[in-house]
């Protein structure tokens, strides 16, 4: 379902609402940093979004891109590893997104993470909050030596460490739909907000990036995913600043 193009400048106004103050949960007031807003336009190429993000990150440390299909986080990846070096990726998702093609495309949403773990972009990736394996996606599970996290069996990240620097993936159907509707593929039995926030929070390792993608406003219910997706935003820049000040 087309849609996904159209959430990315909703969910920044949100995030900067008068209704809403500046402070993640973690005390950080993110107008303290200088923070930049690019926008790509709709229908770009790969390699422009990867060439793009190169170019930003030469006067910036992190970036978090927002909004569009789960298909963009392959060239995003690939400008943060050539810019940054070994990564670790935890990918928040309802599914694996690990087909090797789906109808007949490489690149669909359905594939980025096939497409990422085949050209050898991160050291790890662990995947959160799945409940949609089939058994071709579990073959692939099996050949990339994907760490997967199912939400039947999710009891937090507290236990994970990870050595080098994250790139976070954020699918907003890994929510449970009674919290984020408005996304194209709805699939119950998924995180709360505050599961999801909460995870962010604990994390064990310095996050560097991050995107937010799937939002589709033509399935939202009062904006209410919007919103949610904006307080994600939000925490995530707290929780980048935060490791960035540590160091």
């Amino acid at each position: 379902m087309r849609g996904c193009a159209l959430g990315t400048s909703t969910i920044i106004e949100n995030m900067y609402a008068d209704a809403h103050n500046p402070y993640s949960e973690l005390g950080v007031d993110i107008r303290t940093e200088q923070i930049e807003s690019k926008s790509l336009g709709r229908n770009v190429d790969y390699a422009s979004i990867t060439n793009a993000l190169e170019t930003f990150m030469e006067q910036y440390n992190n970036v978090v891109s927002i909004g569009g299909d789960h298909s963009i986080t392959f060239p995003l990846i690939k400008a943060i590893r050539n810019k940054k070096g070994p990564i670790d990726l935890l990918h928040f998702d309802a599914h694996t997104d690990l087909y090797h093609e789906f109808e007949g495309n490489l690149f669909s949403h359905a594939c980025p993470f096939a497409r990422i773990m085949e050209a050898g972009l991160v050291q790890r990736l662990v995947q959160v909050g799945i409940r949609t394996i089939t058994p071709e996606q579990k073959r692939q599970i099996e050949r990339y030596n994907v760490e997967v996290i199912e939400m039947k069996d999710f009891s937090g990240i507290d236990t994970i460490n990870f050595n080098n620097d994250v790139y976070i993936s954020f699918d907003l159907d890994v929510l449970d739909p009674a919290f984020a509707p408005g996304v194209a593929h709805h699939e119950p039995g998924g995180m709360s907000t505050r599961e999801a926030i909460n995870s962010i929070q604990k994390l064990k390792g310095k996050i560097i990036a991050a995107d937010i993608v799937e939002y589709n406003p033509s399935r939202d219910i009062n904006g209410m995913t919007s919103i949610v997706a904006s307080k994600i935003l939000k925490e995530l820049l707290g929780r980048i600043m935060s490791d960035q000040a540590v160091g």
